[in-house]
């Protein structure tokens, strides 16, 4: 949607057009929230992400990172959310990031490692540790 202005996440309207993998986009979309539900590939564990959070927030698409597809469900900041990313090449490889109202967070990332901070929970997704 060339040419439409970039929106806050939380101004963006929700788009289920149906998608397939290949057809996710490499960076983020800024005029638009597209919901897990709409992702024909969608595993269960991403259609679920944000049962237990306040609210119950439905997942949303965010960005690829390396091989992975990362969505989240919940605020992206002053609030309970859990980001969640799959290995587009092997959906059954999925790594999970909880992030807690108070900045603080809690996530294992590919490599095996425990993660605080979500900064180092997306480097290793892209494998720098």
């Amino acid at each position: 949607m060339t040419g439409t202005p970039a929106l806050r996440y939380d101004q963006r309207p929700d788009d289920d057009t149906p998608v397939h993998t290949p057809d996710l986009p490499d960076t983020p979309t800024r005029d638009r929230n597209i919901v897990s539900s709409a992702w024909i590939e969608a595993p269960s564990e991403l259609l679920h992400l944000g049962d237990d959070l306040p609210g119950t927030p439905v997942a949303t698409y965010k960005r690829r990172i390396g091989s992975w597809l990362l969505w989240r469900a919940g605020p992206a900041s002053e609030g309970d959310a859990r980001y969640w990313a799959g290995d587009a090449c092997d959906l059954a490889r999925q790594m999970t990031f909880r992030l807690f109202p108070d900045a603080s967070g809690d996530g294992l990332g590919p490599s095996g490692r425990r993660h605080v901070r979500f900064r180092t929970w997306k480097e290793d997704l892209l494998g720098r540790f």
